[in-house]
């Protein structure tokens, strides 16, 4: 178990020049907790992740246990940027050696770690490849290694899943788990919703440098209106679902079931009684929105 740190994110804000891209941003994340940061481009998280880091200047307070962010925290951080940031030139283990020892890891240490983390991300014999002549699939392995190999007590990734097939997408969650479990701080951004649910015990949604959602995904998604029904019924066509009470829109699924998003939640049980009237109906459910589909509102407002 990692000494745990719990990062506070209070009020923060960042302008450049008129254009206020963090407008008082406030949430935490707590040790051993997994953190989900969601937003469109240009919504505000890498300039968040640049506050939280102190590559850039800004307004309000982030802190770790209760203190300013100083110089020698930089060794207890792994970031993983969104862009990959290693040297064409080196080999896997000149460019793992050289950020590792920026951590301040002894080479007998990074001796000791390289091989385990190459085998735990599935890169083994690749330790003297040039970076160049690596998969980005790899290379997006190698930076991992890169921000993990020091045990960090917190991780902030950006899109660390860019660039791996699902296979290795599934691989790469099994990392970031196994570093919550260990009791490190994990905060990361993603566009895909269903890593996000997968992954994380909280959300946080950015919306043009405002915070729109901070909560668990079952806080968020109660928080909004049962709109949702999700139907299957024999001989049930779209011109009988488009003439239901209330129904706004409406598309059938693959396997069969009707998904309607209602104008309002009410209209649910008014439908329940319209369809059953004494016959069986395999699937009736209401439900509030997805997390992809409250995503998808937020982000257009």
């Amino acid at each position: 178990m990692v000494q745990q740190t719990h990062l506070v994110i209070d009020n923060v804000k960042k302008s450049y020049r008129t254009k206020e891209v963090l407008k008082g941003i406030s949430f935490d994340c707590k040790p051993g907790q997994i953190t989900g940061l969601i937003g469109k481009n240009g919504s505000g998280k890498t300039t968040l992740f640049h506050s939280i880091l102190h590559f850039l200047n800004y307004e309000g307070k982030i802190t770790l246990n209760g203190k300013n962010f100083s110089n020698e925290d930089y060794n207890i951080v792994g970031y993983l940027p969104e862009e990959r940031s290693l040297m064409p030139k080196l080999t896997v283990l000149e460019q793992v050696r050289y950020l590792a020892s920026l951590k301040g890891m002894s080479n007998n240490d990074i001796k000791v770690a390289l091989p385990k983390w190459m085998d735990k991300l599935q890169v083994v014999g690749k330790m003297s490849d040039k970076i160049k002549s690596l998969s980005k699939g790899n290379q997006q392995k190698v930076q991992m290694i890169a921000t993990m190999i020091h045990q960090p007590q917190i991780l902030i990734l950006d899109e660390p899943f860019s660039g791996l097939d699902p296979v290795n997408v599934d691989l790469m969650k099994e990392i970031i788990l196994e570093q919550a479990k260990r009791g490190a701080t994990v905060i990361f951004s993603d566009h895909n919703m269903d890593n996000v649910e997968r992954l994380c015990d909280k959300v946080v949604m950015l919306n043009q440098g405002q915070l729109v959602l901070n909560g668990t995904i079952q806080e968020i998604r109660d928080s909004y209106p049962k709109e949702y029904l999700y139907i299957k019924k024999a001989g049930l066509n779209k011109e009988q679902v488009a003439s239901l009470p209330g129904c706004e829109s409406y598309m059938q699924r693959h396997d069969g079931i009707w998904s309607i998003k209602l104008v309002d939640e009410k209209y649910g049980s008014e439908i329940f009684k319209l369809l059953t009237q004494g016959e069986y109906i395999p699937t009736f459910s209401q439900e509030a929105p997805t997390l992809d589909q409250i995503f998808k509102m937020e982000a257009t407002k």
